[in-house]
């Protein structure tokens, strides 16, 4: 497919009432903002100190959080350097 040279921006929807997706595996690469290369559905590592709604008021870098697909989990410091790997935060 050619690289469009248009300024204007592309829409990515095609109309479908189901919506858009980007990625069909865990595996595509995806990136934003002109990072170099893509990255893939990122793997979650956080599994020191998890937090039950409403039992404390502190968050720290190795706080857990349930994704809440199945059992995955992600630190503060897993959600920052996945957006900025992604090229969605500012490295």
């Amino acid at each position: 497919m050619p690289i469009s040279t248009s300024k204007a921006p592309r829409q990515l929807s095609d109309g479908n009432s189901q919506g858009t997706i980007l990625g069909d595996s865990p595996t595509d690469l995806i990136g934003f903002y002109g990072v170099s290369t893509g990255v893939p559905q990122a793997t979650p590592t956080g599994n020191t100190h998890t937090v039950a709604a409403g039992s404390t008021t502190a968050v720290y870098t190795n706080t857990t959080f349930d994704g809440g697909i199945g059992s995955t989990a992600f630190t503060m410091g897993d959600l920052v350097a996945i957006l900025k790997t992604a090229g969605l935060l500012k490295a």
